[in-house]
């Protein structure tokens, strides 16, 4: 069985997160040293997680009550929900299927006297350009954040020159995983003084709390293999219980209803350790074997499962999207032939406020609930790419002939 994604972290690198957390650091200093590690130029703020950084850039910003932030309408829920903590009001921009970008078209339209900043993220690994979208910005006077947590590639990229922010994520699932924390280029020197200010006033992530992370992710990395992981699931369905939902649940960074509580913290010193260990150490050419096994894959399956983004310039499939028009049977069958697909669980599409319900992003709604993410990654060999391949093509091939012809998908086999 091939779990749906492996953690990217090795065995040493959680030994030496054990051994950071009996360690007696100097957590300003080590801080200081991941941010001059991120960037000579002296841009780089470390804190808890990108919601951490993210909610902290709010409040440094400060914008009136009601202002509208325009948000890539398919984003992480969290995120919408910080925004509204801060009084301001999300507004959807549809996005391209073919690369995932911003549809200019709708940006023009969602913009209003109100609106003061942009959100953009970067989903499945792509990257989109900037260009377009920083050129209505600055006409408009509008703050422009990058949610980088999907599009990370070491120092090499540290975000757009012309973001206000860029927010990177060490997150559990994230690529260079450091079981949590956060890198943001926060380009204006005043903000980002205000938003370590705004962070010292935060209790210290405790070291036991960091100690059970690293225990727990052991755990999750030695169930992802093979054996083990068709144990666990067979152990959920004896117990009546749903292995998506319970395999989902355990990767969450922020799990409950107290979120604004759990991510104003700052990260304590074992933390800072293993980020600086994974931004030093880190090595592209991991990131390389996954883009070739994801390009790979998706040329195995070819046209029949469209997968949005494959058109991005730059994309290094942190994940493989591909769209069907009936996800949970592809999903079924998928696990039947011994490989763990899921659904886009963590995603969330942004909707418009209520007076402008005109704003819809019609397109990321069609596609969202059809997004199948299929494992690939550089442990899997190539015969089981090939087997991987031909069982989405056979679960296409036999979808019921009088099934509803679905039009994103539809659209996307012509477009993608």
């Amino acid at each position: 069985m091939w779990v749906r994604k492996r953690l990217d972290i090795r065995w040493s690198d959680l030994g030496c997160a054990l051994r950071d957390c009996i360690t007696r650091w100097d957590r300003k200093t080590l801080a200081e040293e991941v941010e001059e590690l991120w960037t000579r130029e002296n841009t780089a703020f470390a804190c808890l997680s990108v919601r951490s950084g993210f909610d902290l850039w709010l409040e440094a910003l400060a914008l009136p009550a009601g202002s509208e932030v325009l948000v890539s309408a398919i984003t992480i829920r969290d995120m919408v929900r910080i925004i509204e903590a801060h009084g301001l009001v999300p507004v959807p921009l549809d996005l391209n299927p073919e690369d995932l970008s911003v549809d200019i078209d709708s940006m023009q339209r969602a913009i209003s006297p109100k609106t003061r900043a942009v959100l953009v993220a970067h989903l499945f690994g792509t990257r989109q350009p900037l260009e377009p979208i920083l050129k209505i910005a600055k006409e408009h006077g509008l703050f422009i954040a990058e949610d980088c947590a999907q599009a990370f590639a070491g120092r090499q990229f540290t975000g757009h020159a012309q973001a206000d922010v860029s927010m990177f994520s060490f997150g559990s699932i994230k690529t260079a995983t450091a079981l949590g924390g956060a890198i943001l280029t926060v380009r204006d020197a005043a903000l980002r003084r205000r938003m370590k200010e705004l962070q010292t006033k935060y209790p210290i992530q405790t070291r036991g709390h960091f100690i059970k992370r690293v225990f727990k992710h052991g755990l999750m990395k030695l169930m992802s293999y093979g054996p083990q992981f068709a144990s666990l699931i067979f152990a959920m369905r004896v117990l009546g219980r749903d292995p998506d939902k319970f395999i989902a649940g355990t990767a969450r960074g922020f799990p409950g209803s107290q979120l604004l509580l759990q991510l104003r913290r700052q990260p304590c010193a074992a933390l800072l350790a293993i980020m600086h260990r994974r931004v030093a150490f880190y090595s592209r050419r991991s990131l390389e074997a996954r883009t070739k096994h994801g390009e790979r894959l998706l040329s195995l399956i070819g046209s029949v499962a469209p997968s949005p983004g494959s058109h991005s310039a730059i994309h290094s499939y942190w994940v493989v999207p591909v769209l069907h028009d009936e996800p949970t049977i592809l999903i079924r069958r998928l696990f039947d032939a011994g490989f763990d697909a899921s659904l886009a669980h963590s995603l969330y599409v942004v909707q418009p406020p209520t007076d402008r319900a005109h704003l819809r992003a019609e397109t990321c709604e069609e596609m969202l609930p059809q997004i199948v993410h299929l494992p690939a990654y550089p442990e899997i060999p190539d015969r089981e790419l090939r087997r991987l391949a031909q069982a989405v093509r056979a679960s296409v091939v036999r979808a019921p002939v009088d099934a509803p012809e679905h039009t994103m998908a539809r659209r996307a086999k012509t477009r993608v």
